[in-house]
C-alpha cells in the first residue's frame, strides 16, 4: 500500500511540475509553434518574398507578373496577413538555396510531395492533388524554409481554407 501511495504522489507532483513548466513559458510570451527567425512576424504587415520556378497552371512566368492558381493562393495569402509580394524566378535548386540563406520565404512552382527537396526546406502538407501523366496523382506543396514553424501552421491553415471543397 505504501508504494501505490508514493507512485500516487510522484504522478501528481509530475503533473504539478508540467503545469508550472507551462504556466512559466506563458509568461515569458513564448507562443507555439515558433519561428526561429520570425518569419511570420516579419511578413506579416510586411514583404513576402516569394520564390517562383515556372510550371503552369500553378506558376506561369510568362508575363510581367507570374500568374497561375499557387501564386493566387500566394496572393490571397499575402493579403490575409498584410504583406505585399515580391517574386523571384529561378530554378528549385537556386530557390532553395535563396531559402536556406534566408532571402526568400517561400517557393512555389506546382511541387509535389516527392520533392528531393524535402531534407533542405519544410514542406507544406499536400492542399490539393496533381494528376500525373501516368494517371497517378501526386500531393502540390510549397516550401518554407526549416524551424519557420509558425509560418508554416498560418499558411496552411490559409491553404486548408481556400482550397477547402477542391478535388
Amino acid at each position: 500500500m505504501p508504494d501505490m501511495k508514493r507512485r500516487r504522489m510522484r504522478r501528481l507532483g509530475s503533473g504539478a511540475l508540467a503545469v508550472a513548466v507551462t504556466a512559466a513559458l506563458a509568461g515569458c510570451g513564448m507562443t507555439i509553434p515558433s519561428d526561429v527567425e520570425g518569419t511570420l512576424d516579419a511578413v506579416t504587415g510586411g514583404v513576402l518574398e516569394v520564390g517562383v520556378t515556372p510550371n503552369p497552371p500553378y506558376v506561369d512566368t510568362s508575363d510581367e507578373q507570374p500568374t497561375g492558381s499557387e501564386v493566387d493562393l500566394v496572393t490571397s495569402f499575402a493579403d490575409s496577413v498584410g504583406a505585399t509580394l515580391e517574386w523571384t524566378e529561378g530554378s528549385e535548386q537556386t530557390l532553395v538555396g535563396l531559402l536556406e540563406a534566408g532571402e526568400i520565404d517561400l517557393v512555389i512552382g506546382g511541387l509535389t510531395d516527392d520533392t528531393p527537396w524535402s531534407e533542405r526546406a519544410a514542406l507544406t502538407r499536400a492542399y490539393a492533388q496533381a494528376e500525373q501523366a501516368d494517371g497517378s496523382s501526386k500531393g502540390l506543396v510549397m516550401l518554407a524554409p526549416m524551424g519557420e514553424n509558425a509560418f508554416l501552421s498560418a499558411l496552411e491553415r490559409h491553404l486548408d481554407a481556400e482550397t477547402a471543397g477542391r478535388s
